[in-house]
């Protein structure tokens, strides 16, 4: 369906609602990925272990044999980046703000310009920087090694309601626009997300054919055609806990599609996703381009309230 439907999906993606309203009937991405050979990220051991279950696998961590772990370059896991109070606070700040609905059965608040992956296009739109109430999130990234000079200049609100089945489909994040970190911060919910690697269907798909411009640039070397190898026929699972930090970068950003499966949702989930640019941007060709938005990255507003 090529509409734009009551619910905000379109296309091939759906919630429960318009499954039901429009007898959809959507292959259950879970059953497919359980076919697979399904590996855990231990947060302890900052490898990957046998299971699908990444609670029991966190559970089981001291019996885990590092030399038997997966290793997969390009994953944090920072467990309490957020404290209880701060993270009820924020939910609380955000639900402040307005939430406009998004596809498959989420809803969204985004800060940032405005972007066209297809034709490449950036435009600063009516973007004005990020709520205040936000700020300190971003000022933390400075206390994070991996995160040192990461200017957002996206902050999307994500939330998750079980009951309309929402989740979201595999897919890498585009890399014209969004750099190599793609951060996570999980507000409300724990939740899951899974990898599968990235096998090419289609010339350009998320602009991963301009990586090769910025490749040396890479905090994490991309793996070769052999070292992909060990990876093929497996499915690879990393815990998001409630309150915690995720980053992608490296092989695991770039030649893995991430999803959150629908089964993974079993409560409200709202994390905020956080994107720098690409270096064409910052420093390449299109630095002129980029410098508008990163001037309205740097300011703070208030929210006005009414009395």
């Amino acid at each position: 369906m090529n509409t734009i439907r009551p619910c905000g999906c379109k296309g091939v993606r759906t919630c429960l609602s318009c499954e039901a309203d429009f007898q959809i009937a959507k292959p259950s991405l879970q059953e497919e990925f359980q076919q697979l050979e399904s590996w855990s990220y231990c947060v302890q051991c900052e490898l990957l272990q046998p299971g699908w279950d990444t609670v029991r696998v966190q559970e089981m961590h001291e019996k885990h044999k590092k030399e038997e772990g997966l290793p997969l370059p390009g994953i944090l896991v920072q467990e309490q980046f957020l404290s209880a109070q701060e993270g009820a606070q924020l939910m609380a700040d955000l639900d402040a703000l307005p939430w406009d609905i998004s596809q498959s059965g989420r809803r969204k608040q985004n800060f940032g310009p405005k972007t066209n992956f297809k034709k490449r296009k950036l435009r600063l739109g009516s973007f004005a920087g990020f709520p205040r109430s936000t700020e300190y999130v971003q000022r933390r990234f400075e206390e994070v090694p991996l995160l040192q000079r990461f200017q957002t200049i996206e902050q999307c609100s994500l939330e998750y309601d079980p009951s309309k089945g929402a989740s979201i489909d595999p897919h890498v994040d585009d890399c014209w626009i969004w750099g190599e970190r793609v951060v996570t911060v999980n507000c409300l919910g724990d939740a899951v997300l899974t990898l599968t690697p990235y096998e090419v269907q289609q010339t350009g798909k998320y602009n991963l054919d301009l990586v090769p411009q910025y490749e040396d640039e890479l905090r994490a070397p991309l793996l070769e055609e052999e070292q992909l190898v060990r990876y093929q026929g497996k499915v690879l699972r990393i815990p998001m806990p409630n309150l915690s930090l995720i980053v992608l970068y490296g092989p695991a950003r770039y030649q893995f599609e991430h999803s959150v499966l629908r089964e993974d949702v079993q409560e409200r989930r709202v994390c905020i996703a956080y994107r720098e640019f690409t270096p064409m941007y910052i420093t390449g060709e299109d630095q002129q381009k980029g410098d508008p938005v990163r001037d309205k990255s740097k300011l703070f507003w208030e929210i006005k309230t009414i009395i």
